[in-house]
């Protein structure tokens, strides 16, 4: 178990997810790690989401900001970053893709000091999910950032990235859509960290429910895997 004084800090970017976000919500309350602060980050979002989270959501989390023009993940990410005060922070998707019960296994080895920067991989010895070209497309970008950063990752794109909580706001953060995967990754690097991987679970969901990196997003992180090298 984490020292009891340990906070994690999670940091939820959340763009038209009227339907996800307060099943999300709920799971990171109910996660193992005691003592959280939850940070949405609403990037403009044109549904019903704004609705949601002042009804449903606001009284549960600890700081709720809304952006007044879609920035991106990354830039939503940076927003909430900033204000992050715990010892630790982790991304979470504002969808069900992830397990937010697994959360001790991913900050665990930041709060015992044995890891600073941890990665949660779908792929770690276990068989892939997902659409078999969102598969491939993952694969190819993880080993082309690989090559340059000389990272042993075996799945960049994850959404559960988990820092120390000074690393990740010792770093500008540039890109403004999902081209922060690989951006982060390659900063990391340059301060000579090693990136732990553990394994997690996965649960993926399709365009049609709302997955929205597309193919020009994978064209981008080509791009800024070669820029931040």
């Amino acid at each position: 178990m984490q020292k009891e004084s340990r906070v994690l800090s999670v940091v939820i970017p959340c763009y038209n997810e009227e339907k996800s976000i307060v099943p999300i919500v709920k799971r990171v309350l109910e996660s193992p790690i005691e003592k959280k602060e939850i940070i949405i980050v609403d990037d403009c979002s044109t549904d019903s989401t704004r609705e949601v989270l002042e009804r449903e959501v606001k009284p549960l989390v600890s700081r709720l900001i809304y952006h007044n023009r879609n920035r991106g993940k990354g830039g939503a990410l940076r927003t909430g970053i900033r204000v992050a005060t715990g010892d630790a922070v982790i991304i979470q998707d504002a969808d069900l893709e992830y397990d937010p019960l697994e959360y001790p296994r991913i900050v665990n080895p930041i709060f015992e000091g044995k890891a600073k920067v941890v990665y949660g991989s779908r792929f770690l010895n276990q068989k892939r999910k997902g659409h078999r070209i969102n598969r491939m497309a993952n694969w190819v970008l993880t080993v082309f950032s690989n090559v340059f950063t000389h990272q042993k990752l075996t799945d960049m794109e994850t959404c559960y990235k988990a820092f120390k909580r000074e690393i990740i706001q010792s770093i500008d953060i540039e890109e403004n859509r999902f081209g922060f995967e690989p951006e982060i990754t390659a900063k990391i690097t340059k301060k000579g960290i090693r990136i732990l991987e553990v394994p997690i679970s996965y649960y993926p969901r399709t365009n049609k429910q709302g997955k929205k990196i597309g193919f020009k997003d994978g064209l981008r992180a080509f791009y800024v895997i070669w820029k931040y090298r």
